[in-house]
């Protein structure tokens, strides 16, 4: 034994054991399958993984078709008419099979072609919207690709936030919904849900909102509307951007054409087919004055609960006249620098009859009626002719037009001339200033500002000689409100444009009338009668000729501020004043821009239209205006004003002798 060899080794054996066996390769398929099964682990755990952190927080879904929304508000005119519609409109849901067939497909044309097919969300829309999220990190907001099963899940359950945590119960309620409701049920529900703009809930509210009808009633093109207002309903607006709506329309009605939902023939109809929208939303009319009184309603009567309907002093046919006069008369008066309006008409007991806040609404929503504040130039002189004649004054007064100084300021002139011996009613009318400045000395600047206060001035008062001339900054709607007592017999008139508020059902929360103060008179005679007298020469003969519209009684003043920043018309009839302003925002110069010209044509325009509406009488407290051949200084004096301003203006900053600058000395 002890000689006994060992066996020998086989070939390929490894060292101190059996020889070794070559490793057996896997084929193609089980490699497949291996790998398939590792990835569907993973993905497994992935899912269980992503269900178990974004299910965390997800909203109950036991409220599905519950619907929390703002209360709508609904905006009457005086007469009844639709004005506008603030807060959320829904209507009833609409059943899709009442609906044209078209109607549907032109939502899944454009929001989501392969709806019908995918469930609940679509992964190549996921892909590319995360590559486009990734190549423009930081450039905005996160772009979508989300299904109309998606779209829905948002509405319904979640915020609009533009998060991954958003997006990916996005997508975790979008498989439920799939899992739960047919295809139909999803659609039906995303029609009657989704927001179109416009404060519209659902087709059946944004077909009524835009078009005046029922959903079952929509062509092929205001579907395709419609259907493009889903990218952006501000942004798509057929009343905002009317060639953007237009040319997404255009895409929508292609793509409806692509999924052959319609024909070609039906495309080039609808292409061809003018869309009109509602007149009321089109038209956008008074959308100034609705946001003036939405913010009153709630301090009124609380944050509504429910829908409510608020009757206003507003006259739609005054009101739509009033824009076309400020938007035609601002674009007249371009070229001379005029970029901005505002227009307030009220009648004797306060009522805003007309409403203006700027020349577009559209393109500034900033309220120039009542937010703006801008220097009154010579539209303030009456009350500091209303001061001197209740101190005994009397039109016929004789003043001496010639050069003043007030402790170290020196008012002058337009022309640089002076008129020698005048009369209080010549000087007003042709708003003289040095005679304008003495007045207000002489009686007491705290006095015209007490008296410019009692009329319904609310804003602060300085004391400074200047004030005379209109160095106060008040709002269009002040002045407005302060010269009602002229036009109603010295009756004090506080502006407002809510008459009542009601709810929907017809239960009256606020009633204007209810507990309404005794009338206060403010003028007095025989100082209204002469105030009367003396305004109406300033539109019969004076600096406001251009005012004047034949057959009327009427009176008023113009104003134009220092540099030509601000130009004023105030004027009335019997118990009706509107006032107008024109200027820049940015409080610039225009060039030359007086009282008398861009501002006095706006009215003339305006009041052109509402004179034969308003059936008015003469103007209350004075006796009727006599036509009279002017006197011999009267004709010298406007063939002067005529010769030098081309009309009887005689508006400007003029000369100063003092260093400081001087923003009230324009006279009108």
């Amino acid at each position: 034994m002890a000689n006994a060899k060992p066996p020998p080794r086989r070939a390929g054996g490894g060292r101190g054991g059996d020889p070794e066996e070559p490793p057996r390769r896997r084929s193609t398929l089980q490699s497949v399958i291996y790998w398939t099964l590792v990835a569907g682990v993973w993905g497994l755990i992935f899912m269980v993984a992503f269900f178990a952190v974004f299910s965390v927080d997800l909203p109950d879904t036991s409220k599905l078709y519950q619907v929390k929304r703002q209360p709508s508000i609904s905006y009457l005119d005086r007469s009844g008419g639709l004005v506008a519609v603030r807060g959320s409109q829904y209507a009833p849901p609409v059943d899709l099979d009442k609906l044209p067939p078209y109607v549907p497909k032109a939502f899944v044309a454009i929001e989501d072609r392969w709806f019908y097919w995918h469930f609940g969300f679509n992964p190549w829309g996921i892909v590319r919207s995360q590559v486009y999220d990734w190549t423009h990190h930081g450039a905005g907001p996160l772009r979508g690709g989300s299904t109309i099963t998606q779209q829905l899940a948002r509405n319904l359950f979640l915020t609009p936030n533009q998060t991954y945590r958003r997006k990916a119960q996005e997508l975790i309620l979008a498989i439920w919904l799939e899992a739960k409701f047919s295809k139909k049920q999803i659609l039906e529900l995303y029609l009657n849900r989704v927001y179109f703009g416009a404060g519209a809930y659902g087709i059946e509210a944004a077909s009524e909102r835009y078009f005046g009808k029922p959903a079952s009633q929509l062509s092929i093109g205001e579907a395709a509307l419609l259907a493009g207002l889903m990218k952006g309903p501000s942004r798509y607006s057929p009343v905002a951007a009317t060639d953007r709506a237009e040319r997404r329309t255009t895409i929508v009605l292609d793509e409806m054409y692509r999924i052959h939902a319609i024909t070609a023939a039906q495309r080039d109809q609808a292409l061809h087919t003018p869309v009109r929208v509602n007149p009321v939303l089109a038209n956008q009319r008074a959308q100034y004055f609705t946001d003036w009184v939405d913010d009153q309603v709630r301090k009124l009567v609380g944050e509504p609960t429910e829908d409510l309907v608020v009757e206003t002093t507003l006259d739609l046919p005054l009101q739509a006249a009033a824009e076309a006069a400020v938007q035609k008369g601002v674009e007249a008066a371009q070229s001379q620098g005029v970029k901005q309006s505002a227009l307030i008409s009220l009648d004797s007991e306060g009522r805003v009859r007309a409403y203006v806040g700027g020349v577009n609404y559209l393109q500034s929503q900033f309220d120039r009626a009542t937010s703006a504040r801008r220097q009154a130039g010579s539209s303030w002189k009456p009350f500091v002719y209303l001061t001197a004649m209740e101190a005994g004054r009397t039109p016929d007064t004789p003043v001496v037009d010639e050069p003043i100084t007030i402790g170290n300021w020196s008012p002058r002139n337009y022309t640089g001339q002076y008129l020698g011996p005048i009369t209080l009613e010549i000087a007003l009318k042709e708003s003289i200033n040095t005679v304008a400045a003495r007045l207000a000395s002489e009686v007491g600047t705290s006095n015209v500002a007490a008296t410019a206060h009692r009329l319904g001035i609310v804003s602060p008062i300085q004391l400074d000689p200047s004030m005379a001339l209109g160095a106060v900054e008040v709002s269009p709607m002040e002045m407005a409100q302060a010269y009602v007592p002229f036009s109603n017999g010295g009756i004090f008139a506080r502006g407002y444009g809510i008459e009542r508020i009601r709810t929907a059902s017809g239960r009256v929360l606020y009633d204007h009338n209810v507990g309404l103060p005794a009338p206060r008179q403010v003028i007095g005679q025989p100082a209204l009668s002469y105030m009367i007298r003396m305004m109406r020469q300033v539109i019969a003969s004076g600096t406001g000729t251009r005012a004047a519209v034949k057959g009327y009684d009427l009176a008023g003043k113009t104003g134009t501020t220092s540099d030509y920043r601000d130009a004023w018309f105030i004027g009335y009839t019997g118990g009706f004043v509107t006032a107008v302003w024109v200027g820049k925002d940015d409080n610039t110069p225009m060039r030359k821009v007086t009282g008398g010209g861009p501002p006095a044509g706006i009215w003339h325009a305006y009041m052109a239209e509402a004179l034969p509406r308003l059936k008015t009488a003469g103007i209350p407290g004075a006796e009727a205006p006599q036509a009279e051949t002017p006197d011999m200084l009267s004709q010298i004096i406007n063939g002067a004003s005529g010769l030098l301003n081309g009309d009887h203006e005689a508006e400007g900053p003029g000369p100063q002798s003092q260093t400081r600058p001087q923003p009230d000395e324009a006279p009108h």
